[in-house]
């Protein structure tokens, strides 16, 4: 670490040393012609700012910025960061959402809907029917949802069950 961006305090320079570390991840930095001890620093001055304080909350700021600038299924994070199109305040502050691949956020979005329309299966134009027992109240109230294929095609169809009386669902093969 050049001597004018030394903190005096170990645990900070440190720290700026694997952020510039991970800036430096396969030699694209030369590219954007950044200097990214500068850089490192600058990144770690904000989270400092932030946290206030160089405590576990600190590290794990400044290891989750790490991990993910040397990710190698997201480049397009340091790259954006070593070209200036992401702030270098803006770095520090990101979630892990923020902060993750087009690929991993595509992949975030698939489950959520899934889960939402999953959820919402129940309620929507079931059948009601005395047949089946709610396990929790007793009462034979239940709505029942068309079968689902939810496992491989050699498994059972899944049956998705909402009790009208309590709200309680269950689903089964």
């Amino acid at each position: 670490l050049p001597p004018h961006l030394s903190t005096g305090e170990s645990v900070r320079d440190k720290c700026i040393e694997m952020l510039a570390a991970a800036l430096r991840t396969d030699n694209d930095y030369k590219e954007f012609g950044t200097n990214c001890d500068s850089m490192a620093a600058e990144i770690e001055d904000h989270i400092l700012l932030e946290i206030k304080a160089t405590d576990m909350k600190y590290k794990n700021r400044v290891r989750s910025r790490i991990s993910n600038l040397k990710d190698p299924k997201n480049p397009g994070l340091r790259k954006n960061v070593l070209a200036g199109t992401i702030a270098l305040s803006r770095i520090a502050s990101m979630s892990a959402e923020e902060m993750a691949s087009d690929e991993l956020k595509q992949l975030r979005n698939t489950l959520t809907q899934e889960a939402i329309r999953e959820h919402q299966m129940a309620k929507t134009g079931g059948t009601t029917t005395d047949l089946l027992q709610c396990g929790k109240c007793k009462k034979k109230n239940c709505t029942y949802n068309q079968q689902v294929q939810t496992r491989s095609a050699d498994e059972p169809m899944t049956t998705f069950v909402l009790c009208n009386e309590c709200g309680n669902r269950w689903k089964f093969c």
